[in-house]
């Protein structure tokens, strides 16, 4: 008996274990059954049944300050497929699936396959009914089969977008007739001024396959529909804010796929409202303005508040060539452009040549230096190096110079002696506190911070390398290795300009959510104030002083900004930026009205030999149409259309020869930026260093796909002009 115990005892742990994975396997299958694949096996029971479509979220607009429109939506009419319905609908009347023969892999090893031939189904099943409807469109059959096989009836395929409301009528009628084929009316991106204000406000990309989530993954009866995401500009930084809440529509369905109709339904939500600093009828004002020269960048601010009040540049683009999808040829010019037009130059870094002597005069301010005088022999020695003046070029030198004096005439030497009594550290720390070589947290993806010799980004991008007495002389006058952006200069400008309180930058003014929460405040934000800092009134005074001579005491570097019966303040720039190409940059910065400012201009153009005679008439042109509209004329604003751009030398850009006498304007003194580049090249700093500025990446947009032969189904067309 107890030889036969311990067999009985196997066999009955045999009988339990097989006991137990029978009921396991009876679990999965039921799991299976009732659970994973419900919807499935509920298709495929005679009589009706019901099933989920998700519906996107509406997007919020877009508004400049004055409630203008820069991007909405409008009704779209959508022809989309459910795969899976059509394929369930055909077997219904055919035995046999029409079959394509395909090569495999199993084990790394080729193998002959058959699959069902999707695109000779719609062929066979949908084309011959949408015809009569003016509804049949070309496609392309090799992304349709992929999509059959990646994602079945979970994603509805989208046929066409090219849909007019006529069309949308006539199908309306005919819709019972043509299981899993759906029209659709979903919302589309509209910017409705074309290019004004594209690197601002950005684009938008359909969704794409692969975002949806995994809680949607089921195998039947439940259709997808992703958002639209942002993928530039603030339609990108802002994307949360502007999506709305998911919809969903509950459709009951007879056992032949027919629409019997809609027995719930979750109204998709609407995003935020975002209202922009943007002023858009100064924004076209600037924007035609630009177009004078090849490659171009302005901005314009609220020297109250830091309001942005209009940020351009050319060469632009139109974000409606990317809604829904950037055509391959549309794509291929933007991306072999010379000068690439999605590059938002507003906020990418340039060498700023003499506008840096601004910044250099407050932290000399801060320090107790602006009523000191330095005397200017036409040169600085550093060592055996020697930088030059511009006048030493004409064989003269400014003697002793006060700060006002040296703002005007733009003397290097000053400041370059004055960056010397600053020192390294305070130089790097002081251009810190202003804002430049960092972000100035403008809700734009693509912000560069620029760079200042001797701080840590500087430090760190040259880790083997002590920033030296002249490296802070080529700093104090925009050379070497610094750079800044447009909007950055901008910044400055205004904190000169109200009297020392540099305000952030701002962009956004406001975001007010569906129900009315307010999600972005509107309330300005002091970065510094120099008065607490130490800087007297009066000692700001001296260095808008500046500014005011050089536009309106002979001598100064911008007389062309001068307005009539407006006192104006600028500083102009330039530098050399490649001395075998013979490129520069040209820039002026600006301030109006001088006794009680409101506007603050910077001006750059790439490639413009003379910051007084490129960039200081566009100045002028731009307070002259701002100035005018504050007197109550009222500016255009119509949509415009992109220019392409070029890096073509530009030695003047021409004022009327009557205002020009008028003003009493003389030929304007000034830098060519050659005099600092060539000392520079002499002690082996390159200005600037290429290592140092990033290049800019832009993102990839949804590109429409091409049509193949097999789904060439109908003649060529021209889309359709697109209703509201």
């Amino acid at each position: 008996m107890t030889a036969i115990e311990p067999r009985l005892r196997l066999r009955l742990y045999l009988l339990t274990a097989l006991v137990l994975f029978g009921f396991g396997a009876l679990l999965t299958r039921l799991y299976e059954f009732q659970i994973d694949r419900q919807d499935y096996y509920k298709a495929l029971v005679p009589g009706n049944r019901q099933i989920t479509v998700r519906e996107p979220g509406i997007r919020g607009t877009i508004k400049d300050r004055h409630g203008v429109e820069l991007a909405r939506n409008r009704r779209n009419y959508e022809v989309s497929f459910n795969l899976e319905e059509i394929h369930r609908a055909y077997r219904m009347q055919r035995s046999d699936d029409p079959t394509l023969d395909v090569e495999s892999r199993e084990d790394g090893m080729p193998r002959k396959a058959t699959e069902t031939d999707i695109v000779a189904i719609i062929k066979e099943r949908v084309i011959p009914v949408l015809e009569p409807l003016g509804l049949v469109r070309n496609f392309r059959a090799k992304d349709l089969r992929t999509h059959y096989k990646t994602h079945g009836g979970l994603v509805p395929f989208s046929y066409t977008t090219e849909v007019t409301y006529d069309e949308f009528a006539r199908f309306a009628e005919h819709s019972l007739e043509l299981p899993g084929v759906y029209l659709n009316v979903r919302p589309q991106r509209e910017y409705p001024y074309k290019a004004l204000a594209c690197h601002t406000l950005g684009y938008v990309q359909p969704w794409r396959k692969g975002d949806i989530p995994e809680d949607a993954r089921r195998e039947y009866g439940y259709q997808y529909v992703g958002d639209e995401k942002g993928l530039a500009g603030v339609e990108a930084t802002l994307d949360d804010l502007l999506r709305g809440s998911e919809g969903w529509s509950k459709i009951s369905k007879d056992e032949k796929g027919k629409v019997l109709g809609i027995y719930d339904r979750l109204d998709p939500g609407v995003g935020a409202k975002v209202t922009l600093t943007i002023d858009a009828e100064i924004q076209y004002l600037l924007s035609n303005i630009l177009r004078q020269a090849g490659s171009a960048s302005g901005v314009v601010m609220d020297v109250r508040t830091g309001e942005i009040l209009a940020m351009a540049c050319v060469p632009d683009y139109n974000p409606n060539d990317f809604i829904p999808s950037i055509s391959p040829g549309r794509n291929r010019e933007y991306n072999q452009a010379k000068i690439s037009p999605l590059v938002d130059r507003s906020i990418s870094p340039f060498v700023p040549g003499s506008t840096f002597k601004i910044p250099t005069a407050l932290v000399g301010a801060t320090k107790g230096f602006a009523t000191r005088s330095f005397s200017c022999s036409g040169y600085v020695s550093y060592g055996n190096a020697k930088v030059g003046c511009w006048i030493a070029q004409k064989g003269g030198s400014h003697g002793s110079l006060n700060l006002p004096k040296a703002i005007q005439q733009s003397c290097n030497p000053y400041f370059m002696l004055l960056a010397r009594s600053i020192g390294t550290k305070g130089m790097a720390d002081g251009f810190g506190m202003l804002g430049l070589g960092e972000k100035t947290g403008i809700p734009l993806p693509q912000e560069n911070p620029g760079l200042v010799t001797g701080s840590r980004n500087w430090q760190r991008l040259r880790p083997n390398v002590v920033a030296t007495p002249i490296d802070t002389g080529f700093l104090a006058i925009g050379q070497g290795n610094a750079l800044a952006t447009p909007l950055q200069l901008c910044a400055v400008t205004a904190c000169v300009a109200n009297g020392g309180r540099y305000y952030h930058p701002r962009l956004v003014k406001k975001a007010v959510a569906s129900d009315g929460t307010l999600l972005i405040e509107d309330v300005p934000r002091i970065k510094v104030d120099l008065i607490k800092e130490g800087v007297k009134p009066s000692d700001m005074e001296l260095i808008r002083e500046g500014m005011r001579m050089a536009v309106n005491v002979p001598g100064g570097t911008a007389g062309r900004v001068k307005i009539p019966d407006y006192v104006v303040a600028a500083k102009t720039g330039t530098a050399q930026v490649s001395k075998p190409l013979n490129l520069h940059n040209s820039w002026t910065l600006a301030f109006a009205p001088y006794d009680e400012p409101r506007y603050a201009i910077c001006m750059l153009v790439e490639n413009g030999k003379s910051g007084g005679k490129v960039c200081g008439p566009l100045v002028h042109l731009l307070l002259r149409g701002i100035l005018a509209r504050d007197e109550g004329k009222r500016l255009p604003l119509h949509p415009l259309n992109p220019v392409v751009g070029n890096n073509d030398p530009i030695e003047e850009i021409l004022l009327p020869k009557d205002f020009l006498a008028s003003m009493d304007v003389t030929d304007d003194a000034g830098e060519t930026g050659n005099e600092a580049s060539d000392a520079a090249a002499a002690v082996g700093i390159v200005s600037p260093d290429p290592t140092l500025v990033p290049s800019p990446v832009t993102p990839r947009p949804t590109i429409t796909p091409e049509i193949d032969e097999e789904g060439t189904v109908a003649p060529r067309r021209n889309s359709p002009t697109p209703r509201r």
